[in-house]
């Protein structure tokens, strides 16, 4: 039988530091914090360089948050993760350290720590339980990346085991929805998938080719899910394993991609290039322990999928795509 620790920690009332505001997950929480008696505190990146630790200690120093949620990360897709593997890892340690350790300076009451699915071994038992992690060799194509949220989960552990604070970890599975990267080298299958299909709607194509095979199975949820979780387990969980968090549910990438397409109302030929790398052949997360906390995703995959449709083609001319 799973067992989970719960240990009561109220929002109310709270000073609340979101590193990484402007991001999917990151303006997600905000809007939902909106929703109660808190204090939001936010900054953006050319005011904070969240890397310069001296920087991110007079920023503490000044603004006193007593709850921080740790959302900020260099992220992008596989091209990017593949290009770029020096900046992914180096910008993304510096960017938890200096936030971590300036928490514990300056005594903060809860933090928690947003990692990522990748952190996994690559051929992890699935579904993915949180005991997986460190059994296994990571998928190439973004391990740099993975290796710094690993560094991340396990600061937080060893600060709350040799210091006693309370820092949580949390394991989001793959995410879509409003603010997510619809950069057209850097961002992940979602959004890559949203813009391809609009465009090719905005552009009468005959045909939209995708990376892989398309027989990889992913599990996605809505950033707005992602959130409501994210308080939960802030509120109710306090243990030094991190928790996983997602829908509990699989598709193939050719159903999803066909799913986005008749959202997008195009008629035409989806192609995979198999000379292209599929990552992972399934990847899901086990949700047994925030399950049996007692919460659960809400927002069905295809109506979360029109909801982010509609808002990409509602931004669409202040969305970076290229």
């Amino acid at each position: 039988m799973i067992k989970t620790k719960s240990k009561k920690f109220s929002l109310n009332g709270k000073r609340i530091f979101v590193a990484g505001h402007k991001g999917m997950v990151g303006s997600a929480l905000v809007r939902l914090l909106k929703k109660i008696d808190c204090e939001i505190l936010t900054v953006n990146s050319n005011e904070l360089d969240l890397k310069n630790t001296i920087e991110v200690d007079e920023w503490f120093h000044e603004y006193k948050p007593d709850t921080v949620f740790l959302a900020a990360a260099k992220v992008g897709g596989i091209l990017a993760n593949s290009s770029f593997p020096a900046d992914f890892l180096f910008d993304n340690l510096a960017i938890q350290n200096s936030v971590i350790s300036n928490s514990f300076k300056y005594k903060i009451k809860k933090l928690m720590f947003l990692g990522s699915s990748c952190i996994y071994p690559r051929e992890a038992k699935q579904p993915i339980k949180e005991s997986a992690l460190l059994t296994g060799e990571l998928e190439p194509t973004n391990e740099a990346y993975a290796i710094a949220k690993i560094a991340g989960i396990k600061l937080c552990q060893f600060y709350r085991n040799q210091y006693d604070v309370d820092y949580i970890s949390v394991m989001p599975t793959n995410l879509y929805g409003p603010g997510d990267n619809f950069h057209a080298q850097n961002s992940h299958v979602v959004a890559a998938l949203i813009s391809k299909f609009y465009d090719a709607v905005k552009l009468n194509k005959d045909e939209v080719v995708l990376w892989g095979t398309g027989k990889p199975l992913r599990e996605f949820m809505h950033v707005d899910d992602l959130a409501e979780g994210l308080l939960f387990v802030m509120e109710n969980y306090s243990d030094d394993e991190h928790i996983n968090i997602g829908s509990g549910k699989e598709i193939s990438i050719m159903e999803f991609a066909n799913l986005i397409k008749n959202i997008a109302g195009w008629n035409g030929v989806i192609k995979f290039d198999k000379n292209y790398p599929d990552g992972m052949a399934r990847k899901v997360m086990d949700i047994n322990k925030i399950t049996k906390l007692g919460w659960s995703s809400k927002i069905e995959l295809k109506v979360g999928l029109e909801q982010a449709y509609k808002w990409f083609s509602d931004n669409y001319a202040n969305i970076k795509i290229k």
